[in-house]
């Protein structure tokens, strides 16, 4: 009797044993599955502020570049505003010679032709 006890006391000592490593294992695992969500979220809210940040110099930097092209533009259309001016003088003097030209050779024809008729 004595040895059917301790068989029986060794068996639920091992019985034992093998529960509490079976439930160290599953509290490590749990523990490990823990620190992953942790550590995932950690890295999440990273990424969100990156991403706010860089959204936010991309916003900067768009606006900063549109209002150079706005400037940019403002004075190109100076310059076009400018250089057409001047080419509608420079229209407007050759039209006038031309036309002083013209007037002259019809009073020259207009001569000649008043001189052959005398």
């Amino acid at each position: 009797m004595k040895t059917k006890f301790s068989l029986m006391t060794i068996a639920a000592a091992l019985l034992a044993l093998a529960a509490f490593s079976y439930g160290q294992a599953g509290t490590e695992v749990k523990k490990a599955a823990e620190d992953t969500g942790k550590a995932t979220e950690k890295a999440a809210d990273k990424t969100g502020d990156a991403t706010a940040t860089a959204a936010k110099k991309t916003a900067h930097a768009t606006k900063k570049a549109a209002v150079k092209t706005g400037e940019a533009t403002e004075k190109a259309a100076d310059k076009t505003g400018d250089a057409t001016k001047t080419a509608a003088k420079d229209t407007g003097k050759g039209v006038k010679k031309g036309t002083k030209a013209v007037g002259k050779g019809v009073k020259k024809g207009a001569e000649k032709t008043e001189d052959v008729v005398k």
